[in-house]
């Protein structure tokens, strides 16, 4: 019996194949549009998934201020951000800081979905998130998902 053939194979630059996919985010609840491009920016869907390894796609998410959120958390909600400075804690609702910056709301989704080390650095550098129908990734024809 040859043992040699029942070696586990890593994934490795040369193994890995990245693909380019768009995502509209119209109509979705944010958290579940969250954990579907998280997953798909670790790589988790891929058959030769590796934890130490960078084997996700590149996400194009557009439509980002069209995202949905459920019950009153639009309006009850509270996100928090520290400036650094004494007395620098400012407080906003979703439906403020999708006026202001719309494609915060979904990067933070999906960047506290992702590992918080140099490699989820890496993944999260492979988010495109767009606010309108338009980008400007159309040369590496991604594949629409559903």
């Amino acid at each position: 019996m040859n043992t040699l053939s029942f070696r586990t194979q890593h994934a490795n630059e040369k193994i890995v194949k990245r693909e380019w996919l768009l995502i509209d985010a119209t109509g979705q609840p944010l958290g579940r549009l969250a954990t579907k491009v998280a997953s798909l920016l670790i790589g988790k869907h891929k058959p030769y998934f590796t934890t130490h390894f960078d084997c996700g796609d590149h996400v194009i998410v557009i439509n980002a201020e069209k995202v949905r959120l459920t019950g009153k958390k639009m309006t009850d909600k509270e996100l928090v951000t520290y400036t650094g400075y004494p007395g620098g804690k400012r407080i906003t609702s979703p439906k403020e800081l999708l006026v202001r910056k719309p494609t915060y709301l979904v990067e933070e989704a999906i960047r506290g979905m992702l590992p918080k080390t140099k490699l989820g650095r890496a993944m999260f550098s492979k988010l495109h998130v767009f606010a309108g129908e338009k980008h400007n990734h159309t040369a590496q024809t991604p594949r629409e998902l559903k």
